[in-house]
Order: C-alpha cells, then sequence, then structure tokens
C-alpha cells in the first residue's frame, strides 16, 4: 500500500506547487492610471504642435527605436525630437486625430496600443496633405511614470 501512496503523493504535491507557481508567475499591474487613448490624443495633440518639447516627457533618454514615416527609424529621443523638428519647418500646421479603432492592452508594466490615424496638415507652399496612417505605440512603467519606449508610424503603399 505504501508503494502506490508515496508515488501518488508525490504526484499531488507537485501538481500542487505547479499550481500555486502558476498564480503567481504573472506581474502585478502597475499602479496608478494606465496610458488610453485620452492619453493617445494627447500625444498626437503635442505632435501636433511639431515641437518635441511638447511630448518630451513621455519619452525616455537612452536608446530606444522610433519608427516614423521618414527617415526609416531613429535610434533615441535626441534623434527622433531633432527629426521632427527638421520635419517640421517644412509645415504650415500640422494635424493629427485619433481614428475610433484605437485599441490599448496592458500586461504588468507594459501598455501597447494600436490605432490608424487622420492627418491633415498644410505645408509652407500652400500644398494641403491628408492621409490615414498606422500607429503602434508601447508604454513602459518606470518610476512610477508611463514612457513610450517604441512607436511605429507607418502610411500605406497606394497601389
Amino acid at each position: 500500500m505504501l508503494k502506490r501512496f508515496l508515488p501518488a503523493a508525490v504526484c499531488i504535491f507537485a501538481l500542487a506547487l505547479c499550481c500555486l507557481a502558476q498564480k503567481s508567475a504573472p506581474k502585478a499591474a502597475a499602479d496608478g492610471p494606465v496610458p488610453d487613448k485620452a492619453l493617445m490624443q494627447k500625444l498626437l495633440d503635442g505632435w501636433s504642435t511639431l515641437d518635441p518639447a511638447n511630448v518630451a516627457a513621455h519619452y525616455p533618454q537612452g536608446p530606444h527605436t522610433y519608427f516614423d514615416i521618414a527617415p526609416l527609424k531613429y535610434n533615441n529621443w535626441d534623434e527622433y525630437s531633432a527629426g521632427v523638428k527638421k520635419l517640421g519647418d517644412s509645415y504650415q500646421n500640422f494635424r493629427m486625430t485619433l481614428n475610433d479603432d484605437a485599441a490599448v492592452h496592458q500586461h504588468g508594466d507594459l501598455v501597447w496600443a494600436t490605432a490608424t490615424i487622420k492627418e491633415d496638415a498644410t505645408l509652407k507652399s500652400g500644398k494641403r496633405e491628408m492621409a490615414t496612417f498606422r500607429w503602434t505605440i508601447i508604454w513602459e512603467k518606470q518610476d512610477d511614470k508611463w514612457l513610450v519606449v517604441h512607436e511605429h508610424t507607418s502610411e500605406p503603399m497606394e497601389y
């Protein structure tokens, strides 16, 4: 009888440990309000001014990759902000609006969101630009603050 009881007890104990480990494995959600659609539009409003200083508080220093419409990519905040400033020199006005397909997802200290955004802009030459872009953004909670650690904006190619 002991020969059957001991292996069964070991199996039950191992299963119990697995269940306990599985319940404690997911990382707890970060405290405080998480990024949402309102914050997404706030970032777009800041970028619409074409002055990176208006969104700088939402981006960390250091090596992070950001993909924008042009050029191919930026390797950190300094490159990103300088590139947008240079691009902004050719615009009279620039406006981006979040479309209603925005989706926000949280997993612990990470939040990612996807959306399409509408661009309505006028170049200094007077030419009007209107487009729809894809936007993916990833925030990470760092020192009790949600910061954009990756961003990807792209425009579909026309066929």
